[in-house]
């Protein structure tokens, strides 16, 4: 063996009989801190009595139920300058039965001077002009253009009144 080695083993040996020392100190002090350490620890408090409320409202209606609507629709309905009782007391059309985000617009033509326009609905084609309906929310065509349809719809607002808003499909370019 070389010098380096016999001296590196020496040092590794020294260093060991170091650390397997007498303990004895460091145990009475753990022993000391063990005497005079003293939990703190606060008592639980007992638990709240619960006292349950009856639910009341069951027997009330749903504030999203189709009753509640049809009810306050027919209300509307009654008035004589709703913007609603010309829409109810006509025949609905059948675009009308699917919503403004499941069309497409995919085209537009004109027959005899009167502008078209081409929906794409569940993969089928459909003509329409100025003045029919589509969407579910009695929108009405107001006018068709190469590029867009504009339509007027009626929603109810916060305050449960019927209102005009307008609304638009854009032709959609398919991707090749």
């Amino acid at each position: 063996m070389t010098v380096r080695t016999l001296a590196t083993l020496l040092l590794g040996a020294g260093l060991l009989a170091g650390c397997s020392a007498d303990h004895d100190e460091l145990r009475a002090w753990m022993e000391q801190q063990r005497r005079e350490a003293r939990p703190n620890v606060k008592p639980l408090q007992a638990p709240k009595k619960f006292d349950p409320q009856p639910y009341t409202a069951a027997q009330a209606v749903e504030p999203f139920s189709n009753q509640k609507l049809s009810v306050a629709l027919k209300q509307e309905a009654k008035q004589p300058n709703s913007l609603l009782a010309a829409e109810l007391n006509r025949r609905k059309e059948p675009l009308e039965a699917y919503p403004l985000d499941s069309m497409s617009m995919v085209g537009s033509i004109t027959k005899q001077g009167q502008p078209y326009a081409l929906l794409r609905v569940d993969n089928l084609l459909y003509q329409v002009k100025v003045g029919e309906y589509l969407g579910q929310n009695y929108g009405q065509i107001r006018k068709i253009s190469e590029t867009e349809i504009v339509l007027r719809e009626l929603v109810q607002d916060s305050g449960g009144e019927m209102i005009e808003r307008p609304a638009t499909l854009q032709l959609q370019e398919r991707a090749r």
